[in-house]
């Protein structure tokens, strides 16, 4: 239901643009009555408006304070096309108060519409120092959250989008009609060079496709980065040589500096690898410049979304994480970590899988119970291969696939490495189970309610995946998500 309020935009000039401080609805910030533009970038705010402030004004200053407004009224709007450029607060919606963790106060979704001229052509940076610059410390809001953004196909073809995408990876990878299996490297820090690659190699050759570095190994005292790539990729090119398939290690190039980062990315590729990683951390126009730099060198671009969750977890106060894989998809990565829904990290799996449309489809269309609220046409943006990462076993491998489908990497750190028979065995249990599923499935087995049973099967002929379900069966993270769809989903709902 929209709010029914009436427009109070002061259309005589000369009160409008008087010296002194006006509401923002009066500044001409809240126009119920605008039809957005398809060349329109559309955002939808979840707001809090602080006691006392109307949910249209609260709106408009979100609108105003992330467009051209300032506290005060400004003459030199004049000398611009002022009413061509300010943000529209066209809609207020009370949110529904359902689901777990129902706020006491009253929250609205508030859609405003900015003129593509507002942002400068194939940059996240500028996009979201536009639209998340300041508006977030503004005084009369208790609380914000950007929930989901339409981008216009007009800007989306100011970028040039992932450097490989999931077809042509799985081409050079020769992967196919399976998901991807990865291992992140444990214990994260402290290894020597030597001692992570013979970790590297035994989870390759036991039967995975990707290897990982962690968020946090760079080039600490312990382990030089050099040692480590030089060390990963021998263990790579074994692994390769033992198995015959095609391996890869995602070599973490984040650092200091820009120079640093291309160092390390001209390194990796010289020693052969196919693969390279970066943190989010690392911004926006850091990770714009290393996508560059792989579509350039035909290398696969890895994102760990290290420290998303310090703005995104919270419902009421943030970014949600489906407007980070949309400025990341735009931004050009191969590789997403998006969620499990099932593992040790925060996930609700309607909303992940919100997450993982985001990534993977050509299109994405309305989906309120997996926290879509545009329509998204990507306009031929390759598409980003998710990462499902994060306290998961292969006890969960239906769960997983029932989820995600095919085109995801599975990444199993403790869950290869803390194997009881070791590494080598960890990976070929989780390759055991990943491929039982996949051929059960493919019969037009129900996995997601058959698992189990399909996993015990396969496992009295595996030793170690039958030691994995010992050891793991009955490990679950069942704790309730904070960020939770606002829509409840209905009975029939996949």
């Amino acid at each position: 239901m929209t709010i029914p309020v009436e427009s109070s935009v002061i259309t005589d000039a000369r009160q409008r643009y008087a010296a002194g401080v006006l509401k923002y609805r009066q500044m001409g910030y809240w126009q119920p009555d605008y039809q957005p533009k398809d060349t329109d970038v559309i955002a939808l705010f979840r707001i809090t408006p602080q006691p006392g402030v109307e949910p249209d004004e609260a709106a408009a200053a979100v609108a105003g304070e992330s467009s051209t407004a300032t506290w005060t009224v400004v003459w030199t709007d004049r000398l611009t096309a002022c009413d061509k450029y300010r943000a529209k607060a066209y809609r207020v919606d009370p949110v529904p108060n359902t689901g777990p963790g129902t706020p006491t106060e009253q929250q609205y979704f508030a859609y405003i519409a900015y003129e593509l001229d507002l942002f400068e052509e194939g940059s996240i940076a500028n996009l979201t120092a536009s639209v998340i610059g300041n508006v977030f410390g503004f005084k009369p809001l208790k609380a914000l959250r950007l929930e989901d953004m339409r981008i216009p196909v007009a800007y989306v073809k100011t970028f040039k989008g992932p450097p490989t995408g999931i077809v042509v990876e799985r081409e050079r990878l020769d992967k196919f009609g399976r998901a991807l299996l990865g291992a992140t490297m444990k214990p994260k820090l402290g290894l020597s060079g030597k001692n992570y690659g013979r970790v590297v190699y035994e989870a390759l050759k036991g039967g995975l496709d990707f290897t990982k570095d962690d968020e946090n190994i760079n080039s600490q005292p312990f382990m030089h980065w050099r040692d480590r790539f030089l060390f990963c990729m021998e263990a790579v090119k074994r692994g390769e040589a033992s198995s015959g398939e095609i391996k890869g290690h995602y070599l973490n190039v984040t650092a200091a500096t820009m120079e640093d980062m291309y160092e390390r990315a001209e390194f990796a590729k010289e020693l052969g690898s196919c693969i390279v990683m970066v943190d989010l951390v690392i911004g926006w126009t850091a990770i714009q410049s290393m996508s560059n730099w792989a579509r350039k060198n035909d290398m696969i671009l890895h994102m760990h979304r290290a420290g998303h969750s310090t703005y995104t977890r919270q419902k009421n106060h943030g970014v949600s994480f489906r407007v980070i894989a949309k400025w990341l998809r735009l931004a050009g990565v191969d590789h997403a970590h998006a969620g499990t829904a099932v593992g040790k990290l925060e996930g609700d799996p309607h909303t992940v899988q919100g997450f993982y449309n985001v990534c993977r489809e050509s299109r994405n269309e309305v989906d309120l119970q997996r926290g879509l609220f545009f329509e998204q046409d990507w306009a031929a943006l390759k598409k980003v291969m998710p990462v499902a990462s994060g306290g998961i076993h292969a006890g969960q491998m239906h769960q997983l696939l029932a989820l995600f489908g095919d085109d995801v990497v599975l990444q199993f750190g403790g869950g290869t490495i803390g194997h009881p028979m070791g590494i080598q065995a960890g990976a070929t249990a989780n390759r055991v189970a990943l491929e039982a599923m996949t051929k059960a499935r493919n019969e037009g087995h129900d996995i997601a309610n058959e698992g189990p049973a399909i996993l015990e099967a396969a496992a009295r002929w595996c030793t170690p995946l039958k030691q994995a379900l010992d050891t793991w069966r009955d490990v679950t993270f069942n704790y309730t998500s904070t960020d939770t769809p606002d829509f409840v989903p209905t009975a029939t709902a996949s």
